[in-house]
């Protein structure tokens, strides 16, 4: 059984790999403005979880045979606070913006999964999805925090500007749910959708190795 993971994220490849999962990465390159340009006037829940499957579904396109069977895993996760859905923020000086609006506030990170099983004998796909929503509470950084975390670039390149799992998580007071879906991929909701599919998570995790 092959996994592969349709995202470039780093976070979400070191989640999986601690959960004992190696799999192959995969950057799908979809156009996630098109995709979400397509949908008429979607959910956050109903957008991240087009985008994951599109992501999902692009790489999948791309898989040559040869292995036993395929699993193709994407995500995509956007932050909703104050009634608004921000992804990643790409400049300075939108992460300040954004920033401003969550220190002290709590907020709800969704992320959406897609979770395609390729037969090796070509037969039909088989197609999971869903969303899990985890409230984040934000703490607030003092001025020249901010300064610094904003230098760091770290910020500029993950949905809703911050990070559980690196520095923006100095910043973070706590959240309610599943905090590896914060990180970027949700282990739980995951393992179900992997089920739907009819593959155990078990079968992904590799040998351990000896002390």
């Amino acid at each position: 059984m092959r996994l592969v993971l349709a995202s470039a994220s780093p976070a979400r490849l070191a989640v999986l790999r601690a959960a004992g999962v190696e799999p192959s990465v995969v950057v799908s390159g979809v156009d996630e403005d098109a995709v979400a340009a397509g949908l008429p006037d979607p959910t956050p829940e109903e957008l991240v979880t087009a985008l994951a499957r599109a992501k999902a579904e692009a790489v999948a396109d791309t898989l040559t045979g040869g292995h036993t069977d395929t699993v193709v895993v994407g995500c995509d996760s956007m932050l909703s606070i104050g009634g608004e859905v921000v992804g990643k923020p790409g400049t300075a000086e939108v992460a300040r913006h954004r920033w401003a609006a969550m220190a002290g506030r709590t907020g709800e990170l969704l992320t959406g999964h897609a979770v395609l099983r390729l037969p090796a004998d070509g037969g039909p796909r088989a197609v999971a999805s869903g969303t899990q929503v985890t409230t984040v509470r934000f703490g607030t950084p003092e001025p020249h925090e901010l300064d610094a975390y904003l230098a760091t670039g770290e910020p500029l390149a993950v949905a809703g500007a911050f990070t559980l799992d690196g520095r923006g998580g100095w910043f973070v007071e706590g959240v309610d749910g599943d905090p590896s879906s914060v990180i970027g991929i949700s282990l739980p909701l995951t393992r179900r959708l992997l089920a739907e599919v009819g593959v155990s998570v078990v079968h992904l995790w590799q040998p351990p190795t000896a002390p």
